[in-house]
């Protein structure tokens, strides 16, 4: 028998009370990488409201998990068609039965056997999520999974090293040593502080050549 979304929070506790339970992040390249993932995003996608982030918050998902205590939140989820809103945690059966559409997880060494086998099981089996990647900050590899016909499939990189994401319709690959979202056309999707750093040299540039022009741009 397959529950409703309503049926599966009738059974289910208040999702109001639960607070994320994940531990800290295993290092400094942890934290910057999951922080360039959120930002780069969040700023590229500032004009939309479907869609939420979760940034090292655990997923509620089951009555057994909780008995369990078997939390496994992700490092970094998407989930598309949704309200955008701050949340302490993301609770399945208060978001209308909801998985993320996308998961990474950022490798080390305590946790690379678990991503790679159980949470990888757990995304293709129960979530149902549409694509999972995994990135180690220290060794810089990368993997990445589609569902299709119910099981993950292996995304092959482009010739550019560039792996295609149907879920953000966005490219992901590695630059300078950091996992980075790419334009469909292979263009770095910049931070909020590189694109005002870009403006910057760019106002800098227009300003100089003004300058060789005899024209004085502070009268502008």
């Amino acid at each position: 028998m397959v529950l409703t979304a309503k049926q599966f929070a009738d059974l289910m506790p208040d999702g109001t009370l639960l607070e994320s339970d994940e531990p800290e992040m295993e290092s400094s390249l942890h934290y910057v990488q999951l922080a360039l993932l959120v930002s780069c995003l969040e700023w590229f996608w500032r004009e939309r409201n479907d869609f939420f982030i979760g940034a090292n918050l655990t997923i509620y998902f089951s009555r057994q998990q909780l008995k369990n205590r078997d939390f496994r939140g992700p490092d970094f989820f998407l989930v598309k068609n949704t309200q955008k809103r701050p949340r302490k945690s993301w609770v399945v059966w208060e978001e209308e039965g909801k998985y993320p559409d996308l998961i990474i997880e950022l490798l080390s060494q305590s946790t690379a056997n678990i991503d790679k086998t159980l949470k990888k099981d757990l995304y293709q089996n129960y979530f149902r999520t549409q694509e999972y990647y995994w990135f180690s900050p220290e060794d810089l590899s990368l993997a990445g999974f589609r569902l299709v016909q119910g099981y993950y499939e292996e995304i092959m990189p482009n010739p550019s090293g560039l792996y295609w994401s149907e879920t953000l319709e966005l490219y992901l690959g590695i630059h300078q040593g950091k996992l980075r979202y790419f334009t469909p056309e292979e263009e770095l999707i910049l931070t909020p502080e590189e694109t005002a750093l870009q403006a910057q040299e760019r106002a800098e540039k227009l300003a100089n050549k003004l300058r060789e022009l005899g024209i004085n741009p502070d009268n502008f």
